[in-house]
């Protein structure tokens, strides 16, 4: 016994000193290997955006990602595609009509942070790369067919901690994630030109101004702070400026990943995206908190065939279990006809991206219902807002988001309520909707039974059934009438041997006695053409 208690304490004491984090650390060597791209030099205020594209080319360099999905030369995402077009500014609201050159919003090239980051990133509109769409002076084209988007699979939220509590968990995500995204409140007052150290002291009551990134760290480093330890850091300023565009910011700097909002910041599992389409009103992503509630969905009608993949939302709170469930049909009082299922957690607060184990596959003009669950920290939303004109300034300019009723839902003790009609304390009313997207890839599969000759008019009673089915519809001249049933995931589970049937009203009675209780499609072929697809539930 006392020899098996030894080894667990041998054994405790191994694993306690493999866990242990190096004094120093630089991404760009890490056994001989650089996982940082080049030192950039920003124009205008888009320091933002460089700190967001260097922390994704870290990821992607860290992973092997950009070189596995066959680019070439290091990762070069574009800072620029996301100054245009992250929705925010005068140039591109989608929110507005017109969306183009509204005048309301960010000046181009002056203004945005890591929420705006997300709400781009989250609606599929990048990141794309240099060579797509790289342009200061004038607008780069949205979209093409040879762009490629880039996507992180999940974007988390650290901060340091008032005692540094945390310092270990941002080091560790450097480790595991590579350069990591934040802000600081850049003064030439806080900067040791001739050392090239950063450090902004507790008194000063400057808020955050620049974004940079970090890349690694020295526990012993000396700065103008009372204690030694610092953070490397690569800046946006060209590689003449400070060491080589590098330099440190003390660990104790009052903003450097303290700020609850914009820093410190990972870009996780970074990859060429593959889906075709996300679903989803929040266009501004995360503005607002909608706190002590657990339960929220939205409302989407598909504009194609698609199957939903994944869906991606917000958590505002660390450690947080989740479940999503993609319905069917929504009757006013509760969600019916469940078609996916997932849940799991997350132990930090950021976007997120949520794989359905079960496809949801959804003919074009239907109805579907993205429920979302969370125990904690409540539901990120997208209003109207007030957003600073560059990091750190007083001025604020207002961006407009707007909703619709019908779009967006959250319980109150057991009863569903449209979010349109929240009473906002901001004060901007009617413009809000919940941070929940489906994530789609346009369906093929379904076109054959989507394609079809809505003049028709099968009926389908009773709906739901039981055991037996009745199918009536018309025909215009004598054919042949096939009856094909599929699951909601295109498997087909009944198929009737070709009729012929008159012209005028039919009835066809099916008995599915032995199908699991569910939904289904029933495809009804007239001469070897599909030309009604109907909607069936079973009990």
């Amino acid at each position: 016994m006392y020899k098996n208690l030894l080894l667990l304490i041998v054994l405790g004491l191994a694993t306690s000193a493999m866990a242990q984090l190096p004094e120093t650390y630089d991404l760009r060597d890490v056994d001989g290997v650089n996982y940082v791209t080049s030192v950039k030099s920003q124009q205008g205020g888009t320091c933002w955006t460089h700190g967001t594209m260097g922390a994704m080319e870290g990821n992607l360099l860290i992973t092997g990602n950009w070189d596995s999905q066959g680019e070439f030369g290091e990762p070069a995402l574009a800072e620029y595609h996301l100054d245009w077009w992250n929705g925010y500014n005068s140039y591109y609201n989608a929110d507005l009509d017109p969306p183009y050159n509204n005048g309301e919003g960010l000046d181009v090239h002056y203004g945005g942070d890591y929420r705006v980051v997300t709400a781009y990133i989250s609606r599929l509109d990048g990141a794309v790369r240099q060579i797509d769409g790289q342009s200061y002076s004038t607008p780069p084209d949205f979209n093409g067919d040879s762009f490629h988007h880039y996507y992180p699979k999940d974007v988390e939220w650290y901060t340091a901690g008032a005692d540094l509590e945390n310092l270990d968990t941002i080091k560790q995500k450097v480790i595991d994630y590579g350069v990591m995204a934040i802000c600081m409140c850049w003064d030439g007052a806080f900067f040791d030109g001739d050392l090239k150290n950063h450090y902004q002291p507790p008194t000063s009551n400057l808020e955050p101004n620049h974004s940079v990134a970090i890349i690694g760290w020295d526990d012993n480093h000396i700065t103008q702070a009372p204690e030694p330890g610092a953070w490397l850091v690569k800046n946006s300023w060209g590689a003449d400026w400070g060491n080589d565009g590098y330099f440190w910011i003390s660990y104790y700097d009052k903003q450097a990943c303290q700020n609850p909002e914009m820093g410190a910041v990972s870009f996780i599992d970074v990859d060429l995206m593959e889906w075709d389409t996300a679903y989803y009103h929040d266009y501004h992503g995360w503005r607002d908190t909608l706190k002590y509630i657990d339960q929220a969905f939205n409302a989407f009608t598909a504009v194609e065939d698609e199957a939903i993949v994944a869906v991606n939302f917000f958590t505002a709170e660390s450690n947080v279990n989740y479940t999503v469930k993609i319905f069917d049909t929504f009757d006013g009082i509760g969600l019916l006809d469940e078609l996916s299922s997932t849940s799991g957690s997350f132990l930090h607060s950021g976007l997120h991206t949520v794989n359905l184990i079960d496809t949801a596959r959804i003919f074009a003009n239907d109805e579907f219902y993205v429920f979302l669950s969370l125990d904690n920290g409540g539901f990120a939303y997208d209003r109207t807002s007030e957003v600073p004109v560059l990091l750190g300034a007083s001025t604020r300019v207002i961006v407009p988001s707007t909703a619709n009723e019908g779009e967006s839902y959250y319980s109150d003790e057991g009863v569903w309520i449209d979010f349109y009609d929240y009473d906002d304390a901001s004060g901007f009313q009617n413009t809000g909707n919940i941070c929940i997207k489906a994530i789609a890839i346009h369906d093929p599969s379904l076109g054959i039974r989507s394609r079809v000759d809505e003049s028709m008019k099968l009926n389908v009673s009773p709906n739901p059934f039981t055991q037996n089915v009745n199918l009536s519809f018309s025909l215009e001249k004598e054919s042949l009438v096939q009856v094909d049933i599929y699951t909601v995931d295109g498997r087909l589970v009944h198929s009737s041997a070709e009729e012929m049937m008159f012209a005028g009203q039919n009835n066809l009675l099916l008995n599915l006695e032995s199908k699991n209780s569910g939904v289904y499609f029933v495809n009804l072929k007239v001469d070897g053409i599909t030309t009604s697809t109907k909607k069936i539930i079973k009990n």
